[in-house]
């Protein structure tokens, strides 16, 4: 997704040559296309605060941004909003983050246990402290519809995508003058950018950057539960246990047990997370869900930064002429119009214009300053 989006504002909005390789164009494993699509702006780092707000524009008036001739694409973007659910123990940080948000302009309220249960009657909150609701500007969209939307755009001003796993790069000083393929190919260019989601740290690494981006599987289960739940948000419960609507029925997951070793296989769903964790949540946070039932299931991979849960964006450190977009660490989706667009410009202008990514730098990974993102679901 971000490389689509990348190449579809560089071809659309400055007019360049863009050629993506991709390794596997069916993106069968990749992130974007086994992900829950959703988009908040409780965050607690006011620079993911930013690219959710200019994101949420962006998909607002999607068809109109992306449409190809009179095709004008549709995301079936939901803006219901997210509710983290906090006890005792979280009310602090809960209060701490709002502060953000609320001073970052987020449209966010505190409910307490009283005005949770007026809001939604179907919730339990005995053990609950606080809830902070998402008034406008989140919800859950078409990941996929987006991407493909991103992809056909960017075919129209004249990018190509092709068939090609780059393995090696090529130099001449401190620029990359060209890219190799596993079959020895080799790809020319003036910039080059590295967006391999969660593959990108080998990428990386043969330019010298140490980026500690690996895949982390996680399992979402699709529901049928017994009843509705009207004006059903994103709900995060305090466990990390969470929940959406999702046509007839429900998604739901949470963090994984006991060790998250990296690439794991995406065909091994851990059910016993299901039956172990998420259902006896579900069902004592939502009393009517006690015959919630498993329909389906699938897993997909983040692609986790293990230094601070943030992305990394920018030029590639002692390179003139190389940039990565990585590491998001599960809101790359959301995030992908404002970074995919900020990012063009840097690579086109050398400047970061709308909004200053360089927060995200990778300088910071060789630094060891570390900004933390503490909103990882």
């Amino acid at each position: 997704m971000l490389g689509s989006a990348t190449a579809c504002f560089l071809a659309r909005d400055h007019g360049a040559a863009v050629t993506v390789l991709e390794r596997d164009p069916s993106y069968r494993a990749a992130s974007s296309s086994l992900s829950a699509s959703s988009i908040r702006q409780q965050f607690s780092t006011p620079i993911n605060i930013a690219l959710s707000q200019a994101s949420i524009e962006f998909l607002r008036a999607v068809g109109e941004e992306l449409a190809v001739d009179t095709e004008r694409p549709e995301i079936g973007l939901v803006e219901a909003g997210y509710l983290y659910l906090s006890d005792a123990a979280g009310s602090a940080r809960l209060r701490a983050q709002h502060a953000v948000q609320r001073a970052c302009g987020a449209d966010i309220e505190l409910l307490d246990p009283a005005a949770l249960r007026r809001r939604w009657p179907w919730l339990s909150t005995a053990d609950l402290e606080l809830g902070a609701h998402g008034v406008r500007g989140e919800g859950w969209f078409d990941g996929p519809a987006l991407h493909a939307a991103f992809r056909r755009r960017a075919r129209s001003c004249g990018a190509r995508f092709v068939q090609a796993d780059a393995v090696a790069f090529e130099a001449n000083g401190d620029r990359v003058s060209a890219v190799r393929d596993a079959g020895g190919a080799l790809h020319r260019g003036d910039a080059f950018v590295i967006a391999a989601g969660a593959w990108s740290a080998p990428l990386a690494a043969a330019l010298g950057l140490v980026v500690p981006v690996s895949a982390k599987k996680r399992d979402v289960f699709v529901l049928d539960a017994p009843v509705a739940l009207p004006g059903c948000p994103l709900l995060i419960d305090p466990s990390g246990v969470w929940l959406r609507p999702e046509g007839r029925g429900f998604i739901a997951g949470a963090p994984p047990r006991g060790d998250d070793a990296d690439n794991l296989p995406l065909e091994a769903i851990d059910h016993g997370l299901f039956d172990e964790l998420i259902w006896p949540v579900l069902a004592a946070r939502i009393p009517a869900f006690e015959a919630l039932r498993v329909r389906s299931a699938w897993a997909g991979y983040y692609e986790m930064n293990a230094f601070d849960h943030n992305g990394v964006v920018g030029d590639v450190p002692g390179w003139g002429n190389a940039f990565i977009v990585c590491g998001f660490s599960g809101h790359g989706m959301q995030h992908a119009p404002a970074l995919g667009r900020g990012l063009a410009a840097r690579i086109a202008t050398s400047r970061w214009l709308d909004l200053d990514l360089g927060p995200l730098g990778p300088e910071r990974l060789q630094s060891g300053h570390r900004l933390v993102e503490h909103n990882v679901i």
